[in-house]
């Protein structure tokens, strides 16, 4: 009898080690769940109809079976050839991506803020030509038919990826600006973790450069140096806030309340990155969380809470 309750002592503790690992790694599948069913299905195609995401583009071939293979698009309120020109002069080191300049063009010699007229120097891209994307990497330009299409491609032969620029005129005053990106993981590291940062982050930065492209286009400016930075706060404070969220669950004596708080942590990630809501309304919304962890977290942390009643 002895020996049976010594067994069943040690199950017990054992499973209450390791209980709380086992709920960390839960809450990664369900967030990893979330994003590879919910989220990235719909960001493959954010703003495409069924026709473009299903239409041949110019160099599709280039990559094929494609581990990421995305279609985005949208509307603007202007001819072709008033569009092409903030499309053929984009890059690092060139006019900017018109998208989060705090982070795409840092060192590039061109300021922070991405090109806010024409520059007639960058309007004659050809096939061959280098195209900075960073600091440190280069891809190169593909087919160019100016008015209709550029495509840029990376430098392997054949090229890991293709990313293609599209323009197709719905009437006399509007075009839909069609991208599209295929590339295959690299085998090889440190390659493979650039490629785990495309996987979640292009979804934001092509949004960002669509709109960039089509605010210019029809006359307004990209969204200024302020608003970036708040946005990009705001996800940098929501992973901070999910990584805490972790420890707490290995940590605190209430470890299933902490489990809940870091839920909620992943999900407002989650949202603040992909939910595409105004950056008056998502961005606040890190901080508001912030406020409601450190509440919970005295809570934690005081006496009161672990006093037997009287």
């Amino acid at each position: 009898m002895s020996v049976r309750s010594d067994r069943n002592g040690w199950a017990a503790a054992l499973l209450r080690v390791a209980a709380r690992p086992a709920a960390v790694f839960v809450l990664a599948g369900i967030l990893a769940a979330i994003y590879l069913f919910l989220i990235r299905p719909a960001q493959l195609r954010w703003g495409a109809t069924d026709e473009e995401v299903a239409r041949p583009m110019p160099e599709d071939g280039l990559v094929a079976s494609p581990a990421f293979d995305a279609t985005r698009a949208i509307t603007i309120n202007a001819r072709p050839e008033q569009i092409w020109p903030w499309v053929a002069q984009m890059g690092y080191r060139r006019a900017g991506f018109y998208g989060y300049d705090l982070i795409e063009n840092i060192a590039s010699g061109t300021g922070l803020r991405s090109a806010q007229t024409i520059l007639p120097r960058l309007q004659d891209p050809h096939p061959g030509d280098e195209l900075p994307i960073s600091g440190v990497a280069s891809i190169m330009f593909g087919g160019v038919e100016r008015n209709r299409y550029l495509v840029w491609r990376g430098t392997e032969v054949p090229p890991n990826g293709v990313f293609i620029w599209q323009l197709v005129p719905e009437n006399e005053n509007q075009t839909r600006l069609i991208s599209r990106i295929r590339w295959r993981y690299h085998a090889e590291y440190p390659a493979r973790a650039l490629d785990l940062f495309t996987e979640f982050g292009d979804h934001v930065a092509v949004r960002a450069v669509l709109h960039g492209i089509r605010n210019l286009a029809e006359g307004r400016g990209t969204e200024s140096l302020f608003a970036q930075g708040a946005e990009i706060a705001g996800w940098l404070l929501g992973m901070m806030e999910l990584a805490v969220g972790a420890v707490f669950v290995l940590c605190w004596r209430r470890w299933r309340r902490a489990w809940l708080l870091a839920l909620g942590a992943g999900l407002l990630l989650q949202f603040v990155l992909y939910g595409a809501a105004p950056v008056w309304a998502s961005a606040p919304l890190p901080w508001l969380y912030l406020a409601l962890m450190v509440w919970c977290w005295r809570r934690e942390r005081s006496p009161q809470r672990f006093q037997a009643p009287a």
